[in-house]
């Protein structure tokens, strides 16, 4: 309180509300992988520089567009006057990183950061760490841009599509450094692709994959088999250059060659492209799922029993006995979350656990990504009582601030419990959570507990006969 020594009249304005929570964002990607070009304002000015964009289009404008990945197409003529297909010889698409962009937003993403961690190479190379190569556009690998984005605050979710073209040895070591990653700054999750997920992987295959992961931090990521064929055709350049065609006896030639001087046998390759489509890792699609479900229900809703926008089918199909080994696994425990395709529905994500999928704590996706929402909220929140006194009042406020949030998210759904009182508490004071000696050595500790929702994963229905009475 000031002193006064002037006779006058003086106005203090007293604070009695607490502080607010302001909610952080909960499905913003950090998109890991290698790019046609990084510039913003100068080549390679963007590689290894975390960046934010909007859509498809900021994509592009920076990071540049797909791989023109070589096609051969075999033509011969069919006897009618028309033409008949020899051979389609599919490219093996390595940099997956565009494609798992536009799968992001088609699937109602709103916002992702982009980490560039070098450009397109020919041969394609996919590399854990940098090559020490003297070009700046070459010389960096994913495990580089993993260290990068460990700098930004505000991304949630990390996703490298490429990672599963990495050896077995490299590949365990990129997830088992995300997983780490995540655990260390508590406030991010990771999406993983299955490697050799476009495979009809056997028992031995998914125990191979789970080992991958260790068994550390697995309650910060969420696995998803199999692959999924989207509607994406193959990438055709703009000058058709990567499309070699073989007529006949005739020399293979560029796909432009025939743009006038054979028009109809042009047309009819440009058809059998259409008829193509590329077979993508899920990863990006289930970033955009987590965003969408995120943004239309909740943190706390599972973003699962979604059907994925842009995919046809997946590349595997899977049936409940299949999936039973992936949600369930008594020798590791850790579940893989299937993509499925069912009849009049669409292709669905049709698993919500985490890799920790014995954990009673942490089995499920929505538990996990909610907790790390509002410990992230909380946190920011109260920085305002640093240094401040450490006593009753400002107890009060602290817990006051943190019970005003939950009473809303409880009011929105995200917890359980017929009153606010069932749904969670705060503690914080003198013999409750802190001793003397805490104050003396300037810790405040508050203690907050949450009934959070948990999924339905299993509507059992029972039935029995009833016997006539009348």
């Amino acid at each position: 309180m000031p002193t006064y020594k002037t006779p006058d009249v003086y106005v203090e304005e007293i604070s009695v509300f607490p502080p607010s929570v302001a909610e952080v964002e909960t499905a913003i990607p950090a998109f890991i992988g290698y790019s046609e070009s990084a510039r913003k304002n100068a080549d390679n000015d963007l590689i290894l520089k975390p960046t934010k964009i909007y859509s498809l289009k900021d994509f592009e404008r920076y990071y540049g567009i797909a791989e023109d990945d070589a096609i051969a197409v075999t033509v011969a003529d069919d006897g009618q006057g028309g033409f008949t297909v020899g051979s389609f010889s599919e490219p093996s698409v390595k940099y997956l990183l565009y494609y798992s962009v536009k799968m992001f937003f088609d699937n109602g993403g709103g916002q992702c950061y982009i980490v560039s961690v070098g450009a397109y190479q020919s041969p394609a190379v996919i590399d854990l760490t940098g090559d020490a190569s003297s070009d700046p556009a070459t010389m960096y690998g994913l495990q580089d841009g993993l260290e990068a984005v460990k700098l930004e605050d505000e991304p949630t979710l990390i996703v490298i599509p490429e990672a599963v073209q990495l050896s077995t040895a490299d590949y365990t070591t990129l997830v088992q450094a995300v997983l780490l990653q995540c655990n260390t700054l508590r406030d991010r999750f990771a999406i993983f692709d299955i490697r050799d997920g476009n495979s009809d992987l056997d028992a031995t295959g998914l125990s191979n994959n789970r080992g991958y992961f260790g068994n550390n931090y697995l309650k910060y990521a969420a696995a998803y088999y199999p692959f999924v064929k989207s509607t994406m055709n193959y990438f055709v350049n703009s000058a058709e250059t990567n499309v070699d065609v073989t007529y006949g006896a005739d020399p293979a030639a560029d796909l432009s060659t025939f743009k006038n001087s054979n028009t109809a046998l042009y047309n009819f390759v440009k058809t059998v492209l259409k008829d193509h489509f590329i077979t993508l890792t899920p990863s990006g699609a289930v970033a955009g799922v987590y965003a969408a479900t995120d943004s239309n229900r909740g943190v706390w809703k599972a973003p699962a029993n979604v059907s994925l926008a842009g995919v046809i089918e997946p590349a595997i199909k899977l049936d409940n006995a299949r999936q039973d080994g992936l949600n369930v696994d008594a020798t590791s425990g850790k579940s893989i979350n299937a993509i499925r395709s069912f009849m009049g529905k669409g292709t669905l994500v049709w698993g919500a656990r985490t890799l920790a999928g014995n954990d009673n704590e942490w089995r499920y996706v929505p538990v996990r990504r909610f907790f790390n929402m509002v410990e992230e909220s909380v946190k920011k929140s109260t920085y305002w009582a640093v240094f401040e006194p450490n006593d009753a009042n400002t107890w009060v406020k602290v817990r006051g601030m943190i019970e005003n949030y939950l009473t809303q998210k409880w009011r929105e759904g995200a917890l359980a419990g017929a009153t606010p009182k069932e749904a969670f508490f705060v503690r914080c004071g003198l013999g409750i959570t802190m001793t003397s000696q805490d104050i003396l050595e300037g810790r405040m500790n508050v203690e907050i507990g949450m009934a959070a929702v948990r999924p339905a994963e299993f509507i059992i229905l029972k039935f029995s006969h009833k016997l006539q009475t009348s």
